[in-house]
């Protein structure tokens, strides 16, 4: 069977021949596309210098730098394709993108919101980059504040990525938000020590520890009537209040306390209980027509220890005593 391969030949060599004549076309659109991103670049310096010497956070500059940079790009794709393709004109361009603006829109709903967050959160500033937060299940210090999301570094030295629209709709704690920072350590003594010579001791040791502030002074008050001790709630402040600072001051008092408390005579108690049967209690315990700890009911209920004793005095009481003049 003979194969006609002219029609063949002729469509690859008018495909040939149409990409040997756009060949400028596409040198010309990536000149183009390099010519915008040299410009992108300059866009995103200046909107850097502008915003630091305006005095905005480094974060808004970094965000809007990049927003400038991504604008100047995309104008320069567009620009760049239709010098590729000159039949592609800016109208029918723009046509096609109004098109498809409601699909993209979908499509892109999370990255969009994410933005907006973003954006918000650099107007509003409630943390900065270098601050330490605490969200959800995460704390760390913020890296940096992208368009996208938040990058946290964690203390064990972790990258946690939160989208910024969880930081901005959920609860975050700013740790560093202020330059003062109250701590609180729980500390229990005994039912039988005085609590005004306690918290008398304890802040005399805490005023020996470098670190706590003097101003707002360090308080301690009584916390509860614990199961087996008295607890003393201790509190002072630090500055600055980074994490580090926290748990060496935290390891500092707790260790001070622990010798100086023992070494005065009071009693650190340890968890104790007590464990009583009903034949060691009282009598109405160990009757189970009486008792109210839902153990079932019977007649012949056991007879307690003093109920034992009771009777065991009756009957001695009872027997003759021996004459001691018959003999």
């Amino acid at each position: 069977m003979n194969l006609e391969l002219s029609a063949v030949w002729m469509r690859m060599q008018n495909l040939l021949q149409s990409f040997l004549v756009t060949i400028p076309n596409i040198l010309i659109g990536l000149l183009v596309f390099v010519i915008f991103l040299g410009i992108a670049r300059l866009a995103s310096n200046a909107v850097s210098s502008v915003a630091g010497r305006a005095g905005q956070p480094r974060g808004i500059a970094l965000v809007f730098s990049r927003i400038v940079s991504w604008l100047v790009l995309a104008v320069g794709v567009l620009v760049a394709l239709t010098v590729i393709f000159p039949t592609l004109t800016a109208a029918s361009l723009f046509g096609a993108l109004g098109v498809s603006g409601v699909a993209i829109g979908f499509a892109f709903k999370d990255i969009f919101q994410n933005l907006l967050a973003g954006l918000l959160i650099l107007v509003t500033r409630p943390f900065r980059i270098g601050d330490q937060i605490v969200s959800g299940d995460h704390e760390g210090v913020v890296e940096d504040i992208q368009v996208r999301a938040t990058l946290l570094r964690t203390y064990d030295n972790r990258r946690v990525v939160i989208p910024n629209s969880e930081l901005y709709t959920n609860r975050v704690t700013v740790n560093t938000a202020y330059p003062q920072r109250r701590l609180s350590v729980t500390v229990g003594i005994g039912y039988g020590d005085d609590i005004a010579a306690a918290r008398a001791l304890i802040l005399k040791t805490l005023g020996g520890l470098d670190g706590l502030l003097t101003d707002p002074a360090p308080s301690v008050l009584v916390k509860e009537l614990g199961d087996f001790s008295v607890n003393l709630d201790v509190r002072f402040w630090i500055d600055p209040p980074i994490r580090k600072e926290a748990v060496e001051a935290q390891d500092g008092v707790l260790e001070a306390i622990r010798n100086a408390l023992p070494a005065a005579g009071f009693d650190l108690p340890f968890p104790t209980q007590q464990l009583l049967l009903h034949d060691q209690t009282e009598a109405t315990d160990g009757d189970r027509t009486r008792q109210r700890e839902g153990w079932p009911a019977r007649r012949n209920n056991p007879q307690s220890r003093q109920q034992l004793q009771r009777e065991a005095q009756e009957t001695a009481q009872e027997q003759p005593q021996p004459d001691a003049t018959a003999s």
